[in-house]
C-alpha cells in the first residue's frame, strides 16, 4: 500500500506539477495567484489521503464532500490533461517535422492560449456530461445455450453487478436505482463479482437493507474485489453477509441440479497464502463436468489451465477504464474486451463495465451496466 500511495501521489503530482506551468505560459500570473494556485493544486493532490482521515475522525458530511470535490477534480483534471497531451504530441511532431525538413509550418501551429483553452473546454464539458453518463446504468442482455441445461429446465435469469463502490459518493439513491434494474429483470440468481464497497465505507447505514430486499429463488453470491481488502476484511465481508450474500472464497456451490457456481477471491487477498491459480485450478478440478458451471472472479484474466473447466466466467475490475481514454491503459493490463469473449474449448468470459464508479463520479463512453443473462438448453436444431 505504502508503494502504491507513493506511486499515486508522483504521478498525481506530475500531472499537477505539468498543468500549473500549462496555465503559467497560457495566461500569465503574478506570485500571489501563482501562490494560490500552487496550494489548490497542492490539496488537490491529498485530497484522497484527506478524505480517508476526515472520514476515520467520524466527519462522514465534510468527508463526502471533499470526496465529491476531490474526485470530481480529478476526472475533469483527467479530461483536461489528456486533451493536452494530444495537442502538446501534435506540436512536437510539428517543431520535428519541420526542423528535420527545414519547412515553414507556421501556418499549422497551435498558440500556447489555444493549447490550453481547447483542452478547458473540452474537460468541462466532458465532465460535465460525464456525471450524467455514470448515473444512466444501462441494461445489457446476453443469451447463452448449453446442452448441459436440460430441455425441460426452461429459461434461467442470472443477474450481474459489479464495482458497485458503495461508500462516501454511491449512496442511497444510485443504489436505489441500480436495483430498480435488477428487480425489472425478475432474476433466478444475483452475483456480485466484486467491488461492492469502496474503500470508505464507515456509514453505510441503510444500504444492506436496499439489498435485502431483493430475493431470488434461487438466493445472492458475491465474491471479493480488491477494495474489499483496501475496506477492511472484517467490515466488508460483514456488511456482505447482512446484505443477505453468501460469499464465494475458493468454493463452489450447487445452484441446481445442472447449474454450478464457483467463486475465488481477488489477488490482494492470496498475497502471503499461496498460489491464486493453483487455488483456481484445484478448485475447478473439483467440480462435475456434466454441470454448466459459472466462475465468479473479480479480475478478467484467464488462467489457460482452466479454460475448458468452466462454461462461463463473469469478471469486472476495469470498468471499461470508466474515463476514456484509460481504458487504453486498462487493456494493457487486462487485453480483452467489455462484454462476452469466446475463450475456445467451451469456455467464454463476460466482463462488465461496473455498476458504479471509483474515485471522480464520471463516466465517459463507459456506461454503467447490470447484467442481465439468460441460460437456455441447446436449441432443437
Amino acid at each position: 500500500m505504502s508503494l502504491l500511495l507513493f506511486t499515486f501521489i508522483l504521478v498525481y503530482g506530475g500531472v499537477h506539477v505539468y498543468t500549473f506551468f500549462k496555465v503559467q505560459h497560457a495566461i500569465g500570473f503574478g506570485p500571489l495567484p501563482g501562490a494560490l494556485l500552487a496550494l489548490f493544486f497542492a490539496v488537490m493532490v491529498i485530497v484522497p489521503l484527506l478524505v480517508r482521515s476526515i472520514e476515520r475522525l467520524g466527519h462522514e458530511t465534510a468527508a463526502r464532500f471533499l470526496a465529491y470535490a476531490g474526485y470530481s477534480w480529478m476526472g475533469f483534471l483527467f479530461f483536461f490533461f489528456s486533451a493536452v497531451v494530444v495537442i502538446d504530441c501534435y506540436r512536437l511532431l510539428l517543431f520535428l517535422v519541420a526542423h528535420l525538413w527545414n519547412l515553414d509550418l507556421d501556418r499549422f501551429t497551435v498558440s500556447p492560449r489555444t493549447a490550453f483553452y481547447v483542452p478547458l473546454a473540452w474537460g468541462m464539458a466532458t465532465s460535465a456530461y460525464g456525471y450524467y453518463e455514470a448515473r444512466d446504468i444501462r441494461t445489457e442482455h446476453i443469451v447463452l445455450r448449453s446442452s448441459k441445461i436440460p430441455p425441460d429446465a426452461g429459461k434461467l435469469v442470472i443477474v450481474q453487478m459489479s464495482d458497485v463502490h458503495l461508500g462516501l459518493i454511491v449512496r442511497k439513491e444510485r443504489l436505489a436505482t441500480m436495483l430498480t434494474k435488477v428487480r425489472a429483470a425478475a432474476p433466478d440468481l444475483l452475483v456480485v463479482t466484486g467491488d461492492l464497497v469502496d474503500g470508505q465505507i464507515n456509514g453505510l447505514t441503510g444500504l444492506a437493507g436496499q439489498f435485502q430486499q431483493i430475493n431470488p429463488r434461487y438466493g445472492k453470491y458475491a465474491v471479493t474485489g480488491n477494495h474489499e481488502f483496501y475496506a477492511g476484511v472484517k467490515q466488508s465481508l460483514a456488511f456482505e453477509e447482512r446484505a443477505g450474500f453468501t460469499i464465494l472464497r475458493e468454493n463452489a456451490v450447487q445452484v441446481t441440479t445442472f447449474l454450478t457456481l464457483a467463486g475465488i477471491d481477488d489477488p490482494a487477498f492470496n498475497r502471503g497464502r499461496g498460489n491464486a491459480a493453483s487455488a483456481e485450478k484445484h478448485l475447478l478440478e473439483s467440480l462435475p463436468r456434466d454441470t454448466f458451471t459459472i466462475l465468479l472472479k473479480h479480475r478478467p484474466a484467464v488462467e489457460n489451465t482452466s479454460i475448458g473447466r468452466f462454461d462461463l466466467q463473469l469478471s469486472g475490475h476495469v470498468h471499461k477504464g470508466q474515463l476514456f481514454p484509460f481504458n487504453l491503459v486498462t487493456y494493457l493490463f487486462y487485453p480483452v474486451k467489455s462484454g462476452l469473449n469466446a475463450l475456445g474449448n467451451g469456455s467464454s468470459l463476460y466482463v462488465s463495465r461496473g455498476t458504479g464508479t471509483w474515485g471522480p463520479p464520471l463516466r465517459f463512453l463507459a456506461p454503467p451496466e447490470v447484467t442481465v443473462i439468460e441460460l437456455l438448453p441447446a436449441s432443437s436444431e
